[in-house]
């Protein structure tokens, strides 16, 4: 899994490759593993880091939209379920069965909720994970010591899925690898190839960490960029109109105090119509999201004063504990590349948007697949595996995904706190500690985050800068914005003994760091 292995390899052969996807998000790397489990060769390269813009900015929620099946989008839910059991099959070490409560303030909410998630349940049909039921005021409170209780009724239960989206992003890529395909980060693709019939047949990317550009040659090229797939469709056909529309999420990240307990809440009607969580996440409570439509897709977007407001506010109505500003451990921002609906008018409610996903073939042949979520990129891989087949005319190879395990797999995962994360490789992290008794210290005192990990996440995770490993391996960067910059300079040193870096190096990746994270921060 050494990247630069990888890109001397891109950068001698003339070999054609059977998939060329550019993006390394959830949908690109989800493609990679599907063709390459079906035999096909496949390179996949992505511009920043794997998960880097929205795959790693979600609620960490599998699920199958609670929202979606108000609005009556029945076909969205019911896929949605089925593809939260599979991924619940498939890694187990990283998929949880989290138990949500809503409380119930009006006479009515109990039986009407009640129904609503039983038609929830009925439609996972044999992926279900769990049973929704009625609760008395009582267990509600056991449940969620810190729910407010002034006019509490009662509530109902139902169970979905919880996850660490960029940790599974990462063991994505490592599965995908393990099938046979060459997945690079930090490799920009700057350009289309084009054949003598005007067929795209390859790309031209740049190496943003070794520098130098070069070409890959292809027979599929697949748009999985996320947010970025009208830069790509425009170096097709320039004239292409916007195919996605950016909606912005944002997100507060506050101690587990807050909830007092295992159990999330769900709350299924904020004062403007949306559905709000706040979910127990890593000792922490992820308290979120919003959805306003913006105009730029940033792979850094900025948390609006307005949005911070709106959580704080919607959440203190409901926790006795309400949260402040002070008690902000991390705010970020995600941006979703919702698919525009035809004769869009142009200020349509983003939440009005459906989140089922888009395949699009150009006249050129460039595969462009938008929309979607975290829950159903196995089912859109599949799907955008199978139409590149029939599109380019290769050899039918069925798909084989539904119960390809992804690595780190681990039933019974008997990791604490962090280290679960690994799943299987963690008996592998364990032997770095006894390659290097150094490995064992500690990047923080209120953290068990260690030195070994940073040394395991450029070994084995490609991680290549320090927003890498505290932002999508070890995540400090959303748990505590602030720790998370003071172990910005043991995180640079270790790399750079492990990269054969200079100190000129550690300084530019602490600065980078530092100015990065500092948005992350409430002031």
């Amino acid at each position: 899994m050494d990247r630069e292995d990888f890109i001397g390899q891109l950068k001698g052969s003339d070999k054609t490759w059977d998939f060329i996807i550019i993006g390394g998000g959830a949908t690109g790397l989800g493609i990679a593993i599907d063709a390459a489990s079906r035999g096909f060769s496949t390179v996949l390269l992505e511009q920043s880091d794997f998960a880097k813009a929205t795959s790693c900015r979600s609620t960490k929620l599998v699920h199958g939209g609670i929202r979606y099946l108000q609005k009556g989008d029945v076909a969205l839910v019911i896929e949605a379920l089925h593809e939260r059991g599979y991924l619940a099959k498939n890694a187990p070490h990283l998929v949880k069965n989290q138990r949500f409560v809503i409380g119930n303030y009006q006479w009515w909410e109990k039986p009407f909720y009640t129904a609503g998630l039983t038609l929830y349940d009925l439609l996972a049909g044999t992926m279900g994970i769990g049973h929704s039921r009625p609760l008395g005021r009582k267990e509600v409170i056991r449940r969620v010591p810190m729910i407010v209780q002034k006019n509490l009724r009662g509530g109902v239960s139902y169970h979905d899925g919880q996850f660490d989206d960029s940790r599974l992003a990462v063991n994505l890529m490592q599965t995908a690898i393990e099938k046979g395909a060459a997945t690079v980060n930090h490799t920009r693709v700057t350009a289309l190839i084009k054949n003598e019939e005007g067929k795209v047949s390859g790309v031209v990317a740049e190496d943003m960490i070794g520098g130098g550009s070069f070409e890959v040659r292809g027979c599929s090229v697949i748009n999985a960029t996320g947010i970025f797939v009208d830069d790509i469709l425009k170096m097709d056909n320039p004239g292409q109109k916007p195919l996605v529309r950016p909606s912005q999420g944002v997100h507060l990240v506050v101690d587990r105090s807050f909830l007092g307990g295992d159990d999330a809440i769900m709350i299924p009607k904020t004062s403007d119509g949306r559905v709000m969580f706040g979910v127990p996440w890593h000792n922490r409570v992820i308290l979120g999201t919003t959805d306003i439509p913006v105009k730029d897709f940033v792979l850094e977007p900025a948390a609006r004063e307005e949005e911070i407001d709106f959580i704080l506010e919607t959440a203190g109505r409901y926790l006795n504990k309400k949260p402040q500003r002070k008690d902000v451990l991390c705010v970020f921002a995600g941006l979703r590349p919702l698919a525009a609906p035809r004769n869009d008018a142009g200020e349509a409610k983003t939440r009005e948007i459906s989140r089922s996903h888009k395949l699009i073939v150009s006249k050129a042949g460039l595969i462009t697949i938008t929309g979607g979520k975290w829950t159903t990129y196995r089912k859109m891989a599949e799907d955008a595996v199978n139409l590149a087949i029939r599109t380019n005319k290769l050899p039918f190879r069925r798909c084989l995904t539904r119960t390809l395990r992804i690595h780190g797999y681990q039933e019974n995962n008997t990791g604490k706190g962090w280290m679960s994360v690994y799943g299987s490789d963690r008996e592998r992290i364990m032997n770095l500690y006894d390659e290097d008794p150094a490995f064992k210290g500690l990047l923080h005192p209120d953290f068990d985050f260690t030195v070994g990990q940073v040394v395991w996440a450029v070994r084995h995770e490609m991680a290549r800068t320090v927003d890498d490993v505290l932002s999508r391996r070890i995540r400090a960067l959303y748990l505590d914005a602030r720790a998370s910059l003071e172990m910005a300079p043991a995180v640079a040193s270790v790399m750079a003994a492990e990269m054969k870096r200079d100190k000129a190096w550690e300084e530019k990746q602490i600065s980078e760091y530092t100015s990065l994270a500092s948005s992350y921060i409430l002031g």
